[in-house]
């Protein structure tokens, strides 16, 4: 950044408006913009927590590949994250000569609305997989949903109006597509490359210029509060009204957005979202596609980011225990100087992480499983989508030409104040034979790792017992069998 090169307004479009904000909180989410301050009231506020999926827009960000859209929830998203944005309400929406558009339509055709509430919030997600994929097969449209919340009608004649818009067609002369280009210059002459810095009376917002800003500004602001996907610091002020003034944005820095895979491993930014990561879960981790989609919603894959989940050190944390079993590490800089930690040495208690004032997690490191590895993970919640885990357990497995367990880790997150390793289970497996009879021995090991709480999510039986039905489970499906696993299996 030059010196002395700072914007004081953030910039960006909403529908065809050129938006300018000199004064604004830190924490005005772009709900509360749209509805109060614009009184574009279609966006509507259900959960405020990023849950229901009512308040869904479309964000378009200009990346390598031109201009992408995706599905966000506004309640939780801060309106300082959108310089250099495009922002699409349910408003902008039109089909030709200002109908009704062909989502709308279809909607309308399969009574897919009752009360109406979650409908612009639906008509949005829908609209997103309309651009982006022409021929949806249901389970794509479910998944499309995931973040959506009905209560009255039932995602039938949804899911259906949804087929029915794919088969109408019509994405070559709809308006985001046929103004795409134009868009894309728009969007190219808000990029200045200067920090965006803005303090009133309600707080501070800073936007670095880039990670080497990045670095400078926390060492400079060593109390500031780094948001990326505010997926879970959204909450933060909407749920617990915390104060997290200055606000660091980063979610607009190129560099922690890249994705570099090597021979042995992939190297990513700690801003790497969910759905920017879902083309190397399908390349290079197959074994972990299933799991991908049941991390929060879409609208929640699209915002919230993995080096986040990481720095955020929730014991519950739906990546941590699969990255710790893979044997991931992270780069943490503070100013020009950065180290290297193996992210199971950076949980150190609840609450606690190896990581500095003014020091941010910048890149991970993540290995791909060897040859003949087996590798799973799996996910208990009280709702299959868009639920936080009671526990989340993660298994990584190399046998010897003898069969015999020559490495294995077992990683679990809500078993205890941090996600950790099962050392004396897989003390107990090291070396044995991979059979049933080694593998129930080994159960009785659980109780020396893990001393699990009861909360609204679990009990600390049903945490116990679970976490050892699922390495009865992994142990089943490396040989290729699958058992009902009765309560007093244990």
């Amino acid at each position: 950044m030059v010196s002395g090169s700072r914007r004081k307004s953030i910039r960006f479009w909403l529908n065809d408006e050129l938006v300018e904000l000199f004064d604004l909180p830190p924490t005005l989410t772009l709900l509360d913009f749209l509805r109060l301050n614009k009184r574009l009231t279609g966006t509507k506020e259900g959960c405020a927590e990023g849950d229901c999926g009512a308040c869904t827009v479309l964000v378009g960000r200009l990346r390598e590949g031109g201009l992408t859209y995706e599905s966000v929830t506004a309640c939780i998203r801060f309106v300082a994250s959108l310089d250099g944005c495009h922002v699409v309400s349910i408003e902008h929406l039109r089909g030709a000569e200002g109908q009704l558009h062909p989502v709308q339509r279809a909607l309308v055709t399969h009574h897919g609305s009752q009360c109406g509430f979650c409908t612009p919030g639906i008509v949005m997600s829908l609209y997103a997989l309309w651009m982006e994929n022409s021929s949806p097969v249901v389970s794509e449209i479910e998944e499309a949903l995931q973040g959506n919340l009905c209560r009255c009608t039932g995602y039938s004649p949804i899911v259906r109006a949804a087929l029915t818009a794919s088969e109408a067609g019509g994405q070559s002369g709809d308006m985001l597509v046929a103004e795409r280009a134009k868009m894309v210059e728009k969007l190219t002459a808000l990029q200045d490359k200067r920090r965006v810095e803005i303090r009133n009376d309600e707080g501070g917002i800073i936007l670095p210029a880039d990670v080497n800003d990045l670095a400078e500004v926390l060492v400079e602001n060593p109390h500031a509060t780094i948001v990326a996907g505010a997926t879970d610091v959204g909450l933060w002020v909407t749920k617990q009204m915390r104060e997290i003034s200055p606000v660091v944005f980063i979610g607009h820095l190129k560099q922690l957005r890249l994705i570099v895979a090597d021979e042995d491993a992939v190297s990513i930014g700690a801003g790497v979202t969910y759905t920017d990561f879902l083309p190397v879960i399908a390349e290079k981790f197959p074994q972990l596609r299933a799991f991908w989609s049941r991390i929060g919603g879409q609208q929640v894959r699209n915002m919230g980011t993995i080096g986040g989940n990481v720095a955020n050190g929730s014991p519950i944390g739906d990546t941590p225990p699969v990255l710790i079993a893979l044997g991931a590490a992270i780069t943490l800089r503070k100013g020009d100087k950065r180290r290297f930690v193996r992210l199971e040495d950076y949980f150190i208690s609840y609450g606690k992480q190896d990581r500095d004032r003014s020091e941010f997690i910048e890149s991970i490191s993540i290995p791909y499983p060897g040859a003949g590895e087996k590798l799973a993970v799996y996910k208990i919640s009280k709702r299959r989508d868009e639920d936080i885990s009671a526990l989340c357990g993660a298994f990584r497995l190399k046998l010897d030409e003898d069969n015999r367990v020559a490495e294995i880790s077992i990683v679990f997150g809500g078993m205890a104040a941090t996600p950790k390793r099962a050392a004396a289970v897989e003390k107990a497996l090291l070396g044995k034979e991979w059979n049933e009879a080694n593998v129930s021995a080994a159960l009785r090991a659980f109780g020396e790792d893990y001393q699990p709480l009861s909360d609204v999510r679990a009990s600390a039986e049903y945490r116990l017992l679970a976490a050892q039905n699922l390495l009865k489970r992994f142990y089943l499906e490396t040989i290729g069998e699958r058992r009902e696993l009765k309560r007093g299996a244990a």
